[in-house]
């Protein structure tokens, strides 16, 4: 279940808001490209990553590249623009696959797949409406993209709340979308209580109203810092397998945020703690049936995150920025993940660790 693969995200930088056609024929021109340069060495394709994500924050907040939005942004609307480049996006992604399945999977034989960004989602009381509310969440953020391939169109609630401003697939492009992705590929790290907030105040629509909730997440987004919820992975991958048919998944990122001195980010127990029990999760959510195939840390070193640059540190490798070599440096989550994948259950759990940090003390 467990595999060390080479994936590639052909990753949108920026959709515009030009039409549609220009979008898809400049992407799977892009596509091509890749498809024909790399294919030999790739088997594992990811089109657009965090598709739901990337498109909210860029076209709902405006925090992220192009920056649009209603609120504090110098252009944008949010009640229509989201939806218009979650369609663009599902769209571009199909085409590419289609052209991957006619031009080069049988010489190549690889998998082409989208990307997103799951939350685990819990009502926040025991409430009928928080109940639906979490439901909801579920629709908006997952299924909203998730749907469409798996079913081929939007679920029934955006399409009922978001109305003339959801863009509707044609006949043709329902069938393009749906199937389109061989695998689901997920991120995640955090989870989120959901509070209902329907009915909303008239005259004002972007994503979040048009949802109905507001979210108490997990996640410290200026530290990366999340709370330790392995439960909300394995509630994804049981609703994944449930709801959508059980497609096959990879989970492409699953990660700690540490930060601290060059010591304290060289023994960093609390990452492999971290990874023993949503590893864990995963397995369990195997144990019931779950067609999850492989699952991948961020990140095999210290990089540069999207948000919070080069603070939040992911890595299993220490990367030393202030030197010019920027040398690399194993951390104690380096050592257990490499025992772990060799199948040394030695090092597993409390007892486990403390001895891995004994010896990583010793050794350094």
């Amino acid at each position: 279940m467990l595999h060390c693969t080479t994936t590639i995200y052909l990753k949108l930088s920026r959709m515009t808001m030009e039409a549609g056609s220009t979008v898809l024929s400049y992407f799977t021109a892009y596509a091509d490209v890749c498809f024909r340069e790399f294919g030999s060495h790739v088997k594992f394709w990811t089109t657009i990553n965090e598709a739901n994500i990337f498109t909210i924050g860029s076209y709902n907040d405006g925090i992220t590249g192009p920056g649009r939005c209603s609120g504090n942004c110098m252009s944008g609307n949010s009640s229509t623009e989201p939806y218009i480049v979650g369609h663009n996006l599902l769209l571009a992604h199909a085409s590419a696959s289609r052209l991957y399945r006619q031009k080069y999977k049988n010489m190549q034989g690889g998998s082409v797949a989208l990307s997103l960004y799951a939350i685990g989602f819990s009502p926040a009381t025991s409430s009928k409406d928080d109940e639906m509310a979490a439901q909801r969440a579920r629709d908006f953020y997952l299924g909203w993209m998730l749907e469409p391939l798996v079913y081929g169109d939007y679920p029934y609630v955006m399409r009922k709340t978001v109305g003339s401003r959801l863009p509707k697939f044609s006949e043709e492009e329902s069938e393009l979308v749906k199937g389109s992705s061989d695998f689901i590929g997920i991120i995640h790290y955090l989870a989120a209580n959901v509070t209902n907030t329907k009915p909303y105040f008239p005259g004002y629509s972007d994503f979040y109203s048009d949802c109905g909730i507001t979210l108490s997440n997990t996640c410290n987004i200026t530290t990366s810092q999340c709370a330790v919820t392995p439960w909300a992975l394995e509630g994804v991958l049981e609703y994944i397998k449930q709801s959508y048919g059980n497609p096959p998944v990879y989970i492409l990122e699953n990660g700690k945020s540490m930060k601290g001195d060059f010591q304290m980010q060289q023994k960093d127990t609390p990452r492999i703690e971290y990874l023993h029990v949503y590893i864990g999760a995963v397995f369990n959510a195997v144990r019931n049936g779950s067609d999850t195939k492989g699952y991948f840390i961020w990140s095999f070193m210290d990089v540069y995150e999207l948000l919070g640059g080069y603070g939040p540190k992911y890595g299993l490798y220490y990367v030393n920025f202030s030197d010019t070599h920027l040398t690399r440096s194993p951390k104690l989550s380096a050592h257990w993940y490499s025992a772990f994948l060799k199948g040394d259950t030695t090092l597993l759990g409390s007892q486990g660790i403390a001895q891995l940090q004994s010896n990583f003390s010793s050794s350094s």
